[in-house]
């Protein structure tokens, strides 16, 4: 049942951002398809995904949105001259817009960054699924924490938009063609740590929730219900 509660909890994740970025990195550098070609075909999911849930239920997934929206930059950005330095550039674009959709989202009802670190803390068992879920709706302090963890995120991923660009224009070429990467893993890497910030109160409030939602089944309680939250 717990394994079932973590593979839907992921399934966001995996079919909106890891097949999406899995497929580009295999089709553009394993298999050397074209630029645009890879990141076509790697849209597809999320823009079948987007037109979905519109019509199902009448929404925008955020996820498959962002994505498809990265990589439909991604190609018009592709048609902007040869010059080496603009299609290094361009990938500061990339992370702009997935930073700066994050950070937006972090002000909305629903933080793109909550998808991510849902499955995380509550690790498939239902229990915490239904706190979490709980605490989502109704705790202000949770609400600002989720909010904060977004906005470490997206904060992050601006940082990093801004030194490539300043590298692309100011570094020899074959430096950023390997900083580009160092770049991102430690935007990622300090977005990690510094999430902690947040991460770590909202994992204990989930776990306090769901020890005393324990607490009263363990005693026979004729009706269990989520504690009221702080």
């Amino acid at each position: 049942m717990a394994g079932n509660e973590l593979v839907n909890n992921l399934k966001p994740l995996v079919l909106d951002i890891a097949i999406p970025l899995g497929s580009y990195y295999a089709l553009h550098d394993g298999f050397g398809v074209g630029l645009v070609m890879s990141l076509a075909l790697s849209s597809v999911v999320p823009a079948a995904r987007t037109v979905f849930s519109l019509i199902k239920d009448r929404r925008v997934n955020g996820l498959a949105a962002l994505m498809l929206a990265v990589n439909v930059i991604g190609i018009a950005l592709s048609f902007v001259t040869g010059n080496p330095r603009i299609m290094l550039a361009k990938d500061s674009g990339v992370s702009s817009v997935i930073g700066i959709a994050i950070l937006v989202s972090a002000f909305g009802s629903k933080p793109l960054m909550s998808a991510g670190l849902k499955p995380m803390i509550t690790k498939g068992q239902a229990t915490k699924v239904a706190v979490w879920d709980h605490l989502a709706a109704t705790s202000t302090r949770f609400q600002r924490l989720e909010r904060l963890f977004s906005v470490i995120w997206g904060g992050s991923l601006l940082v990093e938009c801004v030194a490539r660009l300043i590298g692309a224009f100011t570094l020899p070429v074959s430096t950023m063609v390997w900083l580009g990467t160092v770049l991102t893993i430690v935007a990622i890497g300090a977005a990690i740590v510094i999430g902690q910030v947040a991460a770590d109160p909202m994992e204990k409030m989930v776990e306090a929730e769901a020890d005393a939602v324990a607490k009263r089944e363990a005693a026979g309680a004729d009706n269990v219900r989520l504690p009221k939250a702080a």
